[in-house]
Parts: C-alpha cells; sequence; structure tokens
C-alpha cells in the first residue's frame, strides 16, 4: 500500500488494509511480490498529483501482474490519467474508497461510471481502525468541506463536510489506547466544522472534552492527544472562549497547536475566500494560551504566491510570523489547481512564488532554531518515538527528537518502552542537525 498526503489519507489506507488482512491476505514490503497494491493519492497540489500517477506507473513496471487501485483525490480530480496506466485494475473516487472495505481487492471492477457518489458524498464513510502502522496513530473525525476557499480543490474530491459520531470516536480511541498507543492525533480536513450530529449544536471542542473526560482517568500522564491543522476561526471569534476554555481543561493534550493560517495578508485572505481573522486576533488567543502553556509548539501552514499577491501582501504575511511565537511551519508556493476559482485568475509566475516562500521558509528557520534553544533549556520531556529501532520521534511541543545513541537502546527497560510505544522521559542533551538529542532518564 502507497498513501500519498494528509493524515486522513493514512488513516484511510490503514482502515483497509485491517480489512484485506482480516480477508486472509498478508501484506509484503516488496511491490514484486503482491497481487494486489493501493496507491491512495493527494490531489493538494499538481506535483501530488504527479508523484502518485509516477507511482502507479512504476509499479505496472515492476510488477505487470498485480492488480493496481488508484484511489484518492488525485484519482478523482483527474481519473483518465490513471485509468489509461498499465495494470490499474479500478480507479476509486475518494468518496466511494470506502467500497474498498465491503469486497475483496480480486473482485473489484472498475469505476468507469461511478454511481451513487452525490449520496456517499453526505455521508460519513464507515472506515474505522484498531491498530496503527506507526507508532502515533491517527483517528478521523471528519471528513469533507463546504468552505470552498478559492484555491482548494479538496471539496471537489471530498465533497461537503460530514462528521463522525462521537460515540464511535470515543471507542477507537480507547481501542488505540488499550492496543498499546499512547499518543493519537484527532484529524479531519476541516475541524471547524466538525458537529455532533445530535442537533445540539456540540462542536469539535465538546468532542475533545468530551473524550478527555472519557479517558483522562485512567489515561492522564500516560498517554496523550494531539491535534491536526485548525482554522483560525476556532481560537479566535465566537469560538474563542470555548477554545481556551477547552486546551486550559483537558489534560491529555498536547501544549502545541497547528493553524491553517494560509496568509497574513486580509486582501490575500479575502481573495483566498477564508474564514475572517486578524493577526492581531491570533496573536490575542495566542498570549492567553501561554498563560496556561507557558512554553507551547506553534505551528502553520503558508501559501504564498497566491494570485495577485504583492510585495505588500507578502510582506503582511512575514510581519504576522515575526510577531507570533511560531516555531515551525509548513510552507508552499501556490499551486493552481484545475476547477477551483483561483485558477482562474492571474497567475504570478512560478519564480516569484517559489521566491516569496522561501522568504517565509528562511523566516521559519530562524524560529525554529530559537525554539530549540528554548526546548535545550527544559528540564525533562516526554518523547513518542517512531518505533524501536528508529531513534526518532517527537515531543509534547511537536519538537524532533532523536536518541542519543544506540547503545542507549541496548538497554533493554528502555527498549521495551520503545516496542510498547510508551511516552519515554528524557533529558534534552544538544542540537544536532535541526534535531534534539535526547537521553532517558536512568541511562
Amino acid at each position: 500500500m502507497m498513501t500519498f498526503g494528509c493524515r486522513v489519507n493514512q488513516y484511510e489506507t490503514q482502515s483497509i488494509r485491517e480489512w484485506w488482512l482480516s480477508l486472509g491476505g498478508e501484506e509484503t514490503e516488496e511491490p514484486a511480490e503482491a497481487d494486489v497494491i493501493l496507491v491512495d493519492s493527494c490531489a493538494v497540489t499538481a506535483e501530488a498529483v504527479a508523484d502518485a500517477r509516477q507511482m502507479v506507473r512504476k509499479l505496472g513496471r515492476l510488477n505487470p501482474g498485480a492488480r493496481i487501485f488508484a484511489a484518492g483525490c488525485a484519482a478523482t480530480a483527474a481519473p483518465a490519467d490513471f485509468r489509461e496506466l498499465p495494470g490499474v485494475a479500478a480507479v476509486i473516487p475518494q468518496v466511494q474508497k470506502f467500497v474498498l472495505l465491503s469486497a475483496h481487492p480480486l473482485t473489484i471492477s472498475d469505476f468507469s461510471t461511478p454511481g451513487g457518489e452525490e449520496g456517499a458524498a453526505r455521508t460519513f464513510a464507515p472506515f474505522s481502525i484498531s491498530a496503527f502502522k506507526r507508532a502515533r496513530p491517527v483517528i478521523k473525525v471528519q471528513d469533507g468541506c463546504s468552505q470552498g476557499c478559492a484555491y482548494c480543490i479538496i471539496p471537489l474530491t471530498r465533497g461537503p463536510s460530514r462528521s463522525r459520531p462521537v460515540e464511535d470516536i470515543v471507542a477507537e480511541a480507547r481501542r488505540l489506547l488499550d492496543s498499546g498507543h499512547r499518543e493519537i492525533l484527532l484529524s479531519g480536513v476541516n475541524l471547524r466544522q466538525f458537529h455532533s450530529g445530535s442537533g445540539d449544536g456540540r462542536n469539535f471542542w465538546a468532542l475533545l472534552r468530551r473524550l478527555d473526560a472519557e479517558l483522562a482517568p485512567e489515561w492522564a500522564g500516560r498517554a496523550r492527544f494531539r491535534l491536526s491543522s485548525l482554522d483560525p476561526a476556532q481560537v479566535t471569534g465566537a469560538m474563542g472562549a470555548e477554545c481556551l476554555e477547552t486546551l486550559e481543561a483537558c489534560r491529555m493534550l498536547c501544549p502545541q497547536l497547528h493553524l491553517s493560517l494560509q496568509s497574513g495578508s486580509p486582501t490575500v485572505l479575502a481573495r483566498m475566500g477564508r474564514s475572517p481573522y486578524s493577526p492581531e486576533s491570533i496573536a490575542e488567543s495566542v498570549a492567553k494560551m501561554r498563560a496556561f502553556w507557558p512554553v507551547m509548539g506553534l505551528g502553520a501552514d503558508i501559501l504564498m504566491g497566491f494570485p495577485g499577491e504583492t510585495e505588500e501582501e507578502t510582506e503582511e504575511t512575514l510581519a504576522m510570523l515575526r510577531a507570533l511565537p511560531m516555531t515551525y511551519a509548513h510552507v508552499f508556493p501556490y499551486s493552481e489547481r484545475p476547477g477551483t476559482r483561483a485558477a482562474a485568475m492571474p497567475q504570478l509566475p512560478k519564480k516569484v512564488r517559489q521566491e516569496h516562500a522561501a522568504r517565509v521558509r528562511a523566516l521559519m528557520a530562524e524560529k525554529k532554531a530559537a525554539f530549540l534553544e528554548v526546548q535545550l533549556g527544559l528540564p525533562s520531556m516526554h518523547v513518542a518515538f517512531d518505533s524501536a529501532d528508529a531513534r526518532h520521534g517527537n515531543n509534547e511541543f511537536f519538537v524532533d527528537c532523536r536518541m542519543e545513541s544506540p547503545e542507549t537502546l541496548g538497554h533493554s527497560d528502555f527498549q521495551c518502552q520503545m516496542q510498547g510505544h510508551e511516552l519515554i522521559n528524557v533529558k534534552p542533551l544538544r542540537i544536532e542537525k535541526n534535531l534534539l538529542i535526547v537521553r532517558p532518564f536512568g541511562a
């Protein structure tokens, strides 16, 4: 199974993996040995679509006898580009990906004439997991988006927003904790649009309080939740007070947030069709968070080079990021997506887009380096390692950490803790190549 793109895709791939294994299949790391191969694709940029298409073509050459399923957002946005590739047995539209959970992969036929997509796009598909291939699993709580940002193709591939039943989310979180996982990421396409479905108006913050109330009595201090990308409107404005109350009260939540800021320019945000927010409102909310999270990780998605972006607008974004206590960012140059409103706008040259993005990346490299120095001054932290032999993981502030030496891993107690995905209490030692080198207490 090859997964491209977001954490939601990773979650859905894992759900399909578990179903195929339940049918008696065996997973192989060698594509040339496989009878069926899933390529779960992403369409957020033109490069993502090209990468998925290139992978399908490569797999077809490597294993001409395999049945290859091209699924996901890229397969939805450009189905003809995948259907024509050798070895492709079926192109599965994103909103019908759930069919891979209800049939044997050797019997699934092509979706050259998709049916029932409109209804499927308004129903939360029955994905669920009981384990995860990596140490830090994802729980998908929401799918689709009804925002309709000018640059984004996701509403066209995943459909409108729909939410997962709260009881199912709580049960899955408990299941993953019981199976040994100790850090869980709560993820969705647009968490601001999560609703409980019970007609009581309960939103994502209510869900987080429910999870904490149900699980913290047993797991607080032993396991933790992390949140995927948040709309800035979730931490400011009408939702701001509830956000702050929830973050402060939750006992299992990592002191780290990732905001889908995209830009710090009000005029760019207006052209993007984003929810209105101001740099000042974000700064005010973050300052209040630091009253109960004196040290916190703060990341963002930033999209530079949007159509019409001027030098003044670029400087507005840089000024916002300088003012905020940012610790990292995912910075992308704008990539036009067919079918979106922004694709019809006058485009900036790619060189200009890349230059705007490079300036933001340079600033964020400075911010990240400064935060690593802050981390070095902390007496301790807890790291969830990717695996027992990888030596890499993240602490509660979402800082990349690496175990000091292979000899440390030879200590049987630490080896067992890492194999069991336990949160390991470590001491920061030094900074190397943008990583924090750590040592477990007692080593």
